[in-house]
């Protein structure tokens, strides 16, 4: 995704920690055709790998939505996003995992309806980063507890230089990123970024 990259190349700025701020057009701002371009990026790069049937689209609030929902429109596919805060509405049984949060610091609950998809349902997992990949690794474990089969896994942009990549291999399904940060470097500002 050349007009992703251009943009992180453009206006990412690097935060203390590593952190990568791309708040103008992923994680507070977001640019509607940009959007809905990840999501058909997503389904081109997951065609290819073979999947081409998907029931349900998981992410984690609240990043994740956005290019969760590209993804399911151009899968014509449900999406369901988990709660970090369970909401009175959700009564009864819920899947519920834990996650570290390397934005907000401390464990994120992460709560998922046991109505949201049925065992069987064929699910991808988007997100917006893949960085340690122990928030993705968390929601992937809910789907797979819940019965539910692991498709894929697509990030928006993935920190190649962290372990996110390697934890999530024994999964066995295929992991797509649209654009892979090489490095960073905190004193310069400098972000190696590529397509993924």
């Amino acid at each position: 995704m050349k007009a992703l990259v251009d943009r992180i190349r453009a206006e990412a700025r690097v935060l203390p920690g590593g952190l990568l701020k791309v708040d103008g057009f992923l994680n507070h701002r977001l640019e509607p055709e940009l959007t809905l371009a990840m999501g058909r990026a997503f389904r081109d790069r997951f065609e290819a790998l073979g999947v081409r049937e998907v029931d349900v689209v998981v992410t984690a609030e609240a990043s994740g939505i956005a290019p969760a929902l590209a993804t399911g429109i151009a899968y014509d596919a449900a999406v369901v996003y988990a709660r970090k805060k369970r909401p009175a509405t959700m009564p009864g049984s819920v899947l519920r995992a834990e996650a570290p949060s390397p934005t907000k610091g401390g464990v994120t609950p992460l709560f998922v309806s046991t109505e949201a998809f049925a065992p069987g349902d064929r699910v991808l997992l988007i997100d917006d980063f893949l960085a340690s990949g122990r928030t993705i690794g968390a929601l992937a474990g809910l789907i797979t507890g819940a019965g539910g089969e692991l498709a894929g896994i697509g990030t928006v942009i993935e920190k190649t230089f962290q372990d996110g990549r390697a934890l999530l291999a024994p999964r066995g399904v295929p992991v797509v990123s649209l654009a892979a940060v090489d490095a960073v470097d905190e004193a310069t500002g400098r972000v190696d970024v590529r397509e993924g």
